[in-house]
């Protein structure tokens, strides 16, 4: 009698353990389009603090998606990680992730740079904004990406080719701000006045700047960083257009939870704990950009670039809209 009571509390610890055991992973594997230099001391921090290890596959968005696409429900991924919501909006629409139900991510991520689905969230924001030769332009010269199709600036604006999804994110955003055909007007007005054909990175761009091929152009914030830690003497400023009208494009570098991913509680927590005050510097600071919880100061070298009016349109729509992009820069002539 005694030994059966025994073997039946046995299997009713076992049975009330197993499932507690089972949530706890010992191991994720992320997909991540974010570089190895950027993500891996993330990582190894999540490991000191918890003991889950993290195994990683950096590749470009493009054929990490298609990889998750081939690999199906025999994937070993838990997570994603990539840059710029076009992306992530395409692997939620391609059926890749799957919807969280998280009060943590909801109150860590605004709601404009977040899944209206929870299927991905922004864990670090990259402004598009204007960049200006402080040699040959005045902050005053400078309002609205719009403007930047004036005719004073014929022959003096610089942009990177419309082929990269920055570009074709922030042209979508403003197809859902002013509709197709103010931001074809737009658009046209841009090509009308470059300066130079368009470069095949940001960097490029603002040394073309320098070079004397144009004064002003569009970039993400976190190349003007890396060319200004370079030289602390650079002759160009970042300007924050649109600030009494629609604010400053903001795009971000997030992730979301594999569809298929074998160890979804462990894949949210650690989700969670990347848009957490604790880890938010880390994710943001290694790449120059700005946390998206809005309780986490942005590192010194980043917050004295100024404060900003961003728009609050959400970032699902840059997904939405991105093939009436290219097909808009196409018509205008943006190559």
């Amino acid at each position: 009698m005694k030994l059966s009571r025994l073997l039946f509390t046995l299997t009713l610890i076992s049975l009330l353990v197993a499932p507690v055991a089972s949530a706890i992973a010992e191991e994720l594997v992320v997909y991540s389009a974010r570089k190895e230099h950027l993500i891996k001391p993330l990582f190894e921090a999540y490991t000191k603090e918890t003991g889950v290890k993290i195994k990683y596959v950096t590749d470009k968005a493009g054929p990490l998606l298609q990889r998750l696409k081939s690999e199906g429900a025999n994937t070993k991924a838990d997570l994603l990680l990539t840059v710029d919501a076009g992306n992530l909006w395409h692997a939620a629409n391609e059926g890749l992730l799957q919807p969280l139900n998280s009060q943590v991510l909801e109150a860590n991520v605004p709601a404009e740079l977040r899944d209206p689905k929870g299927q991905w969230f922004g864990l670090s924001k990259r402004c598009r904004t204007i960049v200006y030769s402080t040699e040959r332009v005045k902050p005053a010269d400078l309002t609205t990406y719009e403007a930047l199709g004036d005719a004073k600036w014929k022959g003096k604006l610089l942009l990177r080719t419309s082929k990269k999804v920055y570009n074709q994110s922030l042209v979508a955003m403003l197809i859902a701000t002013y509709g197709e055909k103010k931001a074809e007007a737009i658009v046209k007005s841009w090509v009308a006045n470059l300066g130079a054909k368009p470069f095949s990175n940001d960097t490029k761009t603002m040394k073309g700047i320098l070079a004397g091929q144009g004064d002003v152009a569009v970039v993400n914030t976190y190349y003007f960083g890396r060319l200004l830690k370079k030289n602390p003497d650079l002759k160009l400023a970042l300007f924050w257009p649109n600030q009494d009208s629609t604010g400053v494009h903001v795009n971000v570098s997030g992730g979301g939870v594999v569809k298929a991913s074998k160890n979804k509680e462990a894949a949210i927590a650690f989700l969670e704990w990347l848009a957490s005050d604790k880890a938010q510097n880390l994710f943001a600071d290694a790449n120059m950009e700005y946390p998206v919880n809005p309780k986490v100061k942005a590192h010194k070298f980043v917050e004295a670039w100024g404060s900003f009016r961003a728009m609050d349109t959400n970032l699902a729509r840059a997904g939405e809209l991105q093939t009436d992009a290219i097909k808009l820069m196409d018509r205008a002539g943006y190559r």
